[in-house]
């Protein structure tokens, strides 16, 4: 039996999304090519994050566990902003105040943001995650000085509330420019791990246990089986480092 699907397998700290399907080969016949091109793209569409809010939810799940801290802070009338530019600048200040906190933890200052305006009575105000190392609320309280309206709780991640459901909430709001996304994140924020692998033909996906199925697709044709599989691990779980890459020889 041969190694003739693909698993690919993205990790993001407790996230994880996996998609196994069979390759189509130059030996297939026109339907069968067409049929096996037609599944993978459909199962394909659930793996590759080619929207924002999808891109955002694998970008959140890398860089923040459950507990993080996430809030909301809203312009109060006397520092309300003229436009983004002016919102985006004062946040950028409230950031760079944040960042001496986080550095006296001996932890460099990872935050996720988006500024928005146009819901609610269109008052300029920020979402954002940042991580928790305790004391932080009394911290961001302290350098939030635009207002007294301040929002803070630990980042929920279960089959009600998790990532999927903060990156859509966050990106509720289109860009005044088209193109833009409407979230942003600091430069040293963590990417998503995927890894590509031949497997038999006869692999199934399967979660693993302890673990909680957010979502699972499988489509079995006559020519073989289309999966999709999203999960959560444990809260506690602890990433595996990545592997040196050795450099090539000239």
């Amino acid at each position: 039996m041969g190694k003739n699907k693909t698993l690919r397998t993205r990790e993001a700290g407790v996230l994880v999304e996996q998609v196994c399907y069979r390759r189509i080969k130059r030996t297939d016949d026109s339907r069968v090519r067409a049929v096996k091109k037609n599944r993978t793209s459909e199962v394909m569409q659930k793996y590759n994050h080619t929207t924002s809010v999808r891109k955002f939810e694998l970008m959140i799940a890398a860089n923040f566990g459950p507990g993080a801290v996430v809030g909301t802070v809203t312009y109060d009338d006397r520092h309300l902003p003229a436009d983004r530019k002016s919102a985006e600048r004062r946040f950028r200040y409230f950031r760079q105040k944040l960042a001496k906190h986080y550095k006296a933890r001996g932890v460099e200052l990872v935050a996720f943001w988006s500024t928005e305006h146009k819901h609610g009575d269109g008052r300029w105000h920020h979402h954002f995650i940042l991580p928790s190392t305790g004391g932080d609320y009394d911290a961001i309280r302290a350098a939030w000085i635009y207002g007294g309206d301040i929002e803070l709780k630990p980042l929920r991640v279960d089959g009600e509330k998790n990532y999927a459901t903060l990156a859509a909430y966050y990106a509720k709001e289109a860009r005044d420019k088209l193109g833009l996304r409407a979230w942003s994140y600091t430069r040293n924020a963590a990417k998503p791990r995927e890894d590509v692998e031949q497997v038999e033909d006869d692999y199934q996906l399967q979660a693993p246990k302890g673990v909680q199925v957010l979502e699972r697709t499988s489509i079995e044709t006559p020519y073989g089986s289309f999966q999709y599989l999203k999960y959560l691990r444990p809260a506690d779980f602890k990433p595996r480092p990545r592997a040196r890459q050795r450099k090539r020889k000239r």
